[in-house]
């Protein structure tokens, strides 16, 4: 086989592409989808084939919708809006958590917790106390209090250290989320949907494709699947911000000629 060229075997049918991203695609693993009993049938056009009873994401198509939800991280970058990113299973924890503190976006990489979105302000109030309690603890304001209610107070910023240090940037409802496999972080995609706040997903074949307005058939339970479409999504993100620092850089270098 040519190195400029990938194959996806489907029923001994090969399919040739000389695409990059789609080779780095098939690279990561991200043409695998699930059996096909375990299939939303909201995914069977974007279906290949199948290979060892596994089926196969058409690729192809994969990109096209990549490229759609790059276009709108892109344009959330441009115009300096916040997307929360989710991710709570064992394989996207590490990748959520890292690709959002690269961009300083919010992320839940844990248990989602209700009310996130569709009760905000009493999450806020909870987020207000962690950064309250800590910075008291970090001044040695907690000294006054017996060695048993530190302990207690220590247990307490901990437990909400796990559940709301990801969420300390967002300080108003988020314009958009990212999320990884929308059928396990149902809830979350339910309260975006309610809130107006539209959706990116990475969806495997057993999630429902209009449970997104940017959806991405691809394989959602792999770490290196997740990995390349994580960094798709922040590297689209980042060249948004960076080109629109650059046009205002641009104007206020011309208004500055203007006044010299």
């Amino acid at each position: 086989m040519s190195t400029n060229n990938q194959s996806v075997i489907s029923n001994g049918v090969t399919k040739i592409t000389e695409n990059d991203t789609i080779q780095k695609m098939f690279t990561a693993g991200a043409h695998f989808a699930f059996s096909r009993s375990r299939r939303h049938p909201t995914l069977a056009p974007f279906i290949f084939g199948v290979k060892n009873r596994v089926e196969i994401f058409d690729l192809e198509k994969t990109q096209t919708f990549l490229d759609k939800a790059t276009d709108f991280a892109r344009k959330m970058g441009a115009e300096g809006k916040q997307v929360l990113f989710v991710g709570g299973k064992a394989e996207a924890r590490d990748a959520v958590k890292q690709a959002a503190l690269s961009i300083d976006m919010p992320y839940v990489a844990g248990r989602w917790i209700g009310g996130a979105l569709s009760n905000f302000k009493e999450i806020r109030s909870r987020v207000d106390k962690f950064l309250d309690l800590t910075a008291k603890r970090e001044k040695g304001e907690l000294a006054k209090y017996t060695k048993k209610e530190r302990l207690l107070i220590d247990r307490e910023i901990d437990k909400l250290d796990r559940l709301f240090s990801g969420l300390i940037p967002m300080k108003e409802l988020p314009k958009a989320l990212f999320v990884i496999d929308s059928k396990h972080e149902n809830i979350a995609v339910t309260e975006a949907r309610k809130a107006g706040i539209p959706v990116i997903a990475l969806m495997g074949s057993d999630c429902n494709f209009k449970d997104a307005e940017c959806p991405i058939p691809g394989n959602d339970a792999s770490i290196a699947s997740i990995a390349f479409f994580v960094d798709k999504i922040v590297w689209a993100y980042k060249e948004g911000r960076n080109e629109k620092l650059k046009e205002n850089a641009n104007i206020k270098n011309q208004n500055d000629n203007l006044k010299s």
